[in-house]
């Protein structure tokens, strides 16, 4: 699968870019308003009652912040954070060495929580509930279980995918926050910000036409704005104007919908070669030389989402809203 700038994922060179954009607290925090609210009053609360804040479940497609309330979590706390994901933890001495190095009233945060083996998610059951941690030493009849204290800690989880969680896991958090996607406004914010940090000069109108080709997701928004600013150093004077982010965005095959070409090439192969649909899944992965499971879980949510495909019992069939938007005209019924 190539790699596109309107992906949703973070690639590893982005790692330390998005950290240097992250806010530090909630009152800097864009968007997300009533988990935003919510977490204001839980975290307030703990302080109050000089108690560690209860264990927190953050879920939502990717690129909306997540690993971001995580660390606002511990800075709004005033204590540290540890941070580890589900695939980094393969066997329980794993959990146990990480658990045992924590400090009172410290942040765990698991990205990807979802991908805990079962046997990890076993040894995190007591250690949630009653800050403890069973271990077994010894093998055969020699084995014998003792039993560890640990310090009063918040679990942070994020996930994409709440439903592949084990029910007595997310039965074990007491904060669950769903993330949305954003809307324009709220990306228009986000990019006068990051432009801001950049030391980058843009007007609204560059902002708003970089929020709206941005999939509703603040990741894409600023890696949008990041490459929009190259094009302003090298074909302008550095400022960013509406018809130089236009310029760019286009030369980026981002069109005014976020669409880019493969998902251009992926609606017009439907439509050219199957007359709009319905077609099997398998027969779009061999029509565009991409997995089928590709095609389901990285092209098709946005597509969806947007009203430009939907799934039936015989196959994908793209919209009117489609025709329309590539200028053509719709075929009778």
């Amino acid at each position: 699968m190539e790699e596109r700038i309107i992906s949703s994922e973070v690639n590893e060179s982005e790692v330390s870019f998005e950290q240097s954009l992250r806010p530090r607290n909630l009152q800097q925090y864009i968007g997300q308003d009533q988990v935003r609210k919510n977490l204001d009053i839980f975290i307030e609360a703990a302080k109050q009652r000089e108690e560690t804040l209860d264990h927190v479940l953050l879920y939502g497609p990717p690129g909306l912040g997540k690993t971001t309330l995580a660390m606002i979590i511990a800075n709004e706390m005033g204590v540290n954070i540890r941070t580890t994901s589900g695939p980094a933890i393969e066997r329980p001495g794993d959990l146990a060495a990480i658990l045992t190095a924590l400090e009172p009233g410290d942040v765990l945060f698991i990205d990807e929580i979802h991908r805990l083996p079962r046997s990890i998610e076993e040894v995190l059951y007591p250690a949630m509930e009653d800050f403890c941690l069973d271990i077994i030493i010894g093998k055969g009849p020699s084995a014998r279980s003792i039993r560890l204290d640990l310090p009063p800690f918040t679990l942070v989880g994020a996930t994409t995918r709440a439903g592949s969680l084990s029910a007595p896991l997310r039965d074990r958090f007491g904060v669950l926050c769903r993330l949305e996607y954003y809307n324009v406004e709220q990306l228009t914010n986000i990019v006068l910000r990051t432009a801001e940090l950049f030391l980058t000069e843009i007007d609204f109108q560059s902002a708003a036409e970089i929020a709206r080709r941005a999939r509703g997701t603040p990741r894409i928004a600023n890696r949008l704005l990041k490459r929009v600013r190259d094009f302003a150093q090298v074909k302008g004077d550095g400022g960013i104007t509406l018809p130089l982010a236009k310029q760019a965005l286009e030369l980026l095959q981002v069109d005014r919908l976020g669409l880019d070409h493969i998902d251009h090439k992926l609606l017009k192969g439907i439509i050219d070669k199957f007359r709009g649909g319905p077609v099997g899944l398998d027969t779009i992965a061999a029509t565009i030389g991409e997995e089928p499971e590709t095609i389901e879980d990285v092209y098709e949510p946005y597509l969806l989402q947007i009203g430009f495909l939907q799934r039936t019992p015989r196959g994908r069939v793209v919209t009117a809203a489609v025709y329309h938007h590539f200028g053509m005209e719709v075929p009778a019924p």
